[in-house]
């Protein structure tokens, strides 16, 4: 801000020889810029002093503010899955169906379920120590698809549980999986579903591409479990 500063002088008067001159000093006035009233300031020994500044306060310290972290909502636990009835088979993606005891159809046909959410149960009993316990179900149905859809996608290591008619859990871990051609499966018959060996379950649906009449699908899946 730019500050101005007047002086004005007296007329100095001569009275006599005798008397001491006098002299009359009329006080400076600051004017500053922005106001119409004069400051007064003292002078000193005949200097001009200084204008008084005023003491402007030091500014507030600026504490830095650390955003407030807001928690994340807490995570929804998986859902335990629903108790498995009795007589049922549970896949490892959940999928699970009915089991329906079945025999060898004639010229030795693997029977198929009537229903989407069955599935025909043939061969050894859970509690044998030998033999294969087959169960066959559906890929699809009437545009719906089946829960043995699923045995295209499974992996080793899976876990298959089948609950008998009694509650009885029986626990099976995926240790094969096995594509084959519609034609392919009549030769490996004795040796996917045979009665002799360690006991196993084998499970087999069909897909691939389609190509209708008798055939409906032109290969089968089929995915072995041993005893957890």
């Amino acid at each position: 801000m730019s500050v101005r500063r007047g002086f004005a002088l007296g007329a100095v008067t001569v009275l006599c020889a005798d008397l001491v001159a006098a002299l009359l000093i009329w006080p400076p006035t600051t004017v500053v810029t922005g106001t119409a009233q004069p400051v007064s300031v003292s002078v000193a020994g005949g200097a001009p002093a200084a204008p008084a500044q005023q003491e402007v306060p030091p500014p507030p310290d600026i504490v830095p503010t650390t955003p407030t972290s807001v928690p994340p909502p807490p995570s929804k636990e998986p859902e335990a899955p629903k108790p498995q009835g009795p007589g049922t088979i549970r896949l490892p993606a959940g999928g699970a169906a009915k089991l329906v005891r079945k025999e060898l159809g004639p010229g030795a046909e693997l029977p198929v379920p009537e229903n989407l959410g069955e599935v025909t149960w043939w061969g050894a009993e859970l509690s044998s120590a030998t033999g294969a316990s087959v169960f066959a179900g559906h890929v699809n149905w009437k545009g719906a698809t089946g829960p043995f859809a699923e045995l295209w996608t499974e992996r080793i290591g899976g876990a298959v549980t089948v609950v008998d008619k009694a509650g009885k859990s029986w626990q099976y871990k995926v240790s094969q999986l096995i594509t084959l051609k519609k034609n392919e499966l009549p030769q490996r018959a004795d040796e996917l579903f045979g009665q002799s060996g360690p006991h196993r379950i084998v499970l087999v649906t069909c897909g691939g591409r389609w190509v209708g009449g008798e055939t409906g699908y032109a290969e089968n899946r089929v995915v072995i479990a041993d005893p957890a």
